[in-house]
């Protein structure tokens, strides 16, 4: 340990030093001042004076709070990322006056020492640093020659930029200059430190703060009484406390047992590590709908919040299934008031549990919705890191712990002025007067997603907007949008009769319900009777031999791909004996595999017999006997469960390379409409299986 690390590890214990002339002062408990400490300090204390001289604020370490500490781990898993960068951006229309706003930010972090912060790690601890004299991260940016495009693609840019929380400042500003009368800032503050409720006290300050550097005061701006320091010492105290330990009972026994993970369906095959890519899907309740949601919730006691968290948890419950549905909500962590005016990251979690089992009318849940809520908020004060710290549920690199959908109504803003809301929610292009300046919302993409789904919703004046922000990686855009749909739908009927059972109330619209119902049923069509099923298929191959066959989990197969692929199996198959009438046994688990097989037999002129590999031993042994199979596809792994059998086994693993030296243009085998295509064996379930035989015709 060198010395700033020595000094800096005494100081997070509470030792005090400063310089008094040219004798070195102490202040610090006689448990943290041992002889061994003293020592260290009448050893170096040359250098430590010197060091206190040039480097005043070396000394500045304090602990992180608990969800500082777990931002700082995950950034330093993916140091490149920027789904914790968050950003405010304006379009300002007035001449610029950038030596103004540089010492207006200079200010800004003068008030809020959070923003002029380092986080390196001291004894392989990570610390919060403040600096008194950090050099201000800000840039202007000639954009004069720049199309609207490529403006928008520069600030994005900028706000995707990585932090080096070790060394570089948390906070960055970025004005492209447009013209004398335009310019984009930006502003850039890592999650670390600040949250949603931090942007809008400095969206407020900001105005003020410039317009008093425009005229040469000082802002009037109420002093603050409270650091952030207190608030992590605040936390500390607490979660050491009895409170602390009543506060851990609770959330234990409420998230006792196997935790449920939430599976919803998704449009890929989830990545094994966790990704952040998102997209974001806007939506708006109308006028009509958002009021007779009110009355329903005044109706029944319970805010808002309340009611539309209850219809989100039964959507999930019915696109998963599940019955026991975890959702994660945000709390703004100032359930201290002297908090509420400082700058910092105080943001946490909740988990809403809720039992669905027993098919419960609607008004029955929502009253479970109220209770569960008024419990979560009175015991909000556990930090969810820790929570998860404790409880050790089973760890999945791919999700979130615990929780992997999220809900957020943003009521606060509500309390604004209409154009500190318009420039909070950064949604829609509209002029502002900002403390004197006219400005607009720069509308910025930040496609970020921290969890599988989040559902973000803002409470207007007469009508209530959704977000619906979820993972790129496992979502489509369409999917999103119908389940924003199904939302919707779920919220009109509820309001028209709140005592429905939730498990019958149809999510479907009366468009998709024709659709699924009429349209996509209405499939006559004629087909030539006398054409084998394979040689359907290669028709379709000329027609459309780009066009997507087959498509499982992360595999796809064009028509010519699938093709090519059975082809050369079906050529393989001939090899081995298969012809017209000879059966070859196909088990496979759900691939792309078992269709090559199934069209393989087919082109080879064979019939085939579907072996289900979960079948007791004697019935598949009875199967294959009965059957006469000739050949059976296969796997390495099912091959160890087939009982003894006569068949020449075929498995893509063993044959690949002489499967894969065959033609891939189309064999002859000989048959007709009038051969056997299949063989399904009966259950057997009054006797022994029965086999059941289809020819090509009697399909076609």
């Amino acid at each position: 340990m060198n010395l700033v690390e020595f000094l800096q590890n005494i100081s997070l214990k509470g030792v005090k030093l400063w310089c008094d002339g040219e004798k070195l002062r102490t202040g610090g408990s006689q448990e943290v001042l041992t002889p061994d400490v003293i020592a260290q300090l009448k050893q170096h204390k040359t250098q430590i004076l010197q060091l206190l001289q040039e480097q005043p604020d070396i000394l500045q370490v304090y602990p992180l709070s608990y969800g500082q500490k777990n931002i700082w781990f995950l950034w330093q898993l993916a140091p490149q990322g920027h789904h914790y960068n968050l950003s405010f951006a304006i379009r300002i229309y007035s001449q610029a006056d950038i030596i103004t706003w540089q010492q207006t930010f200079k200010v800004l972090r003068q008030r809020h020492p959070l923003l002029r912060s380092t986080f390196p790690k001291v004894s392989e601890q990570a610390v919060l640093q403040v600096h008194q004299n950090q050099e201000l991260d800000f840039l202007q940016i000639d954009a004069t020659t720049w199309s609207e495009d490529e403006l928008h693609k520069r600030v994005t840019e900028a706000h995707r930029h990585p932090f080096d929380l070790e060394k570089e400042p948390v906070m960055r500003v970025r004005c492209f200059t447009c013209s004398e009368q335009e310019q984009v800032l930006l502003l850039t503050i890592h999650h670390i430190a600040w949250d949603g409720w931090s942007m809008n006290l400095i969206i407020k300050e900001l105005p003020q703060l410039y317009q008093a550097q425009r005229a040469g005061v000082e802002a009037s701006l109420p002093e603050l009484k409270h650091s952030y320091q207190d608030y992590v010492r605040w936390q500390r105290e607490l979660v050491e406390s009895q409170e602390g330990e009543s506060l851990w009972d609770y959330w234990q026994q409420k998230l006792a047992g196997e935790l449920p993970v939430l599976n919803l369906p998704t449009d890929r095959k989830r990545p094994p590590i966790q990704t952040y890519n998102g997209g974001s899907y806007p939506f708006k309740l109308s006028e009509k709908l958002t009021q007779q949601l009110k009355t329903l919730a005044q109706k029944e006691d319970v805010t808002l919040y309340m009611l539309l968290l209850a219809v989100f948890q039964v959507l999930l419950s019915r696109y998963s299934g599940q019955k026991d549905v975890l959702v994660g909500s945000h709390t703004f962590g100032r359930s201290k008031a002297e908090f509420a005016p400082i700058v910092g990251y105080f943001v946490d979690s909740v988990v809403m549990r809720a039992d669905l089992s027993g098919n419960p009318c609607f008004t029955d849940f929502l009253s479970q919705v109220r209770h569960t809520v008024l419990e979560a908020l009175a015991h909000q004060d556990y930090p969810f890191v820790l929570l998860v710290e404790r409880l050790q549920p089973p760890r999945d690199p791919s999700r979130s712990p615990i929780f992997q959908v999220s809900f957020l109504l943003q009521n606060f803003i509500q309390q604004q002025s209409q154009d500190i809301r318009k420039l909070l929610t950064n949604r829609t292009k509209a002029l502002v007067d900002w403390g004197g300046l006219k400005v607009e919302p720069f509308i910025l993409d930040q496609y970020e997603s921290l969890f599988d789904l989040l559902l973000e919703m803002l409470e207007e004046d007469s009508y209530v907007t959704g977000v619906l922000k979820y993972n790129t990686d496992l979502f489509d855009e369409h999917t999103i949008a119908r389940m924003a749909d199904h939302f919707e739908n779920l919220l009109a009927l509820i309001v028209s009769n709140p005592e429905q059972r939730v498990g019958q109330l149809p999510l479907l619209s009366e468009a998709e319900r024709q659709q699924l119902l009429v349209e996509w049923n209405n499939t006559k069509i004629d087909y030539p009777t006398d054409k084998c099923i394979h040689e359907i298929f290669e028709a379709q191959v000329e027609k459309n031999p780009e066009a997507v066959a087959v498509v499982f989990e992360e595999q796809k197969l064009t028509y010519s791909e699938l093709n090519s692929k059975a082809n050369q199996l079906a050529r393989y198959l001939q090899h081995l004996g298969v012809k017209p009438e000879v059966l070859v046994g196909i088990c496979y688990e759900r691939s792309v595999e078992m269709v090559i097989a199934l069209l393989a037999t087919l082109k080879a002129g064979g019939a085939y017999v579907p072996i289900d590999p979960s079948y007791p031993p004697q019935r598949l042994a009875y199967m294959l006997a009965d059957a006469e199979v000739l050949v059976l596809l296969t796997t390495p792994a099912l091959m160890k469960l087939m009982p003894e059998h006569q068949a020449q086994l075929v498995c893509w693993e063993q044959d690949g390379e002489a499967i894969s030296s065959q033609s891939i243009e189309n064999p002859f085998s000989g048959v007709n409409y009038q051969n056997l295509a299949y063989v399904i064996y009966t259950s057997g379930s009054t006797g022994k299986p029965k086999g059941a035989m289809n020819t090509h015709g009697g399909i076609c």
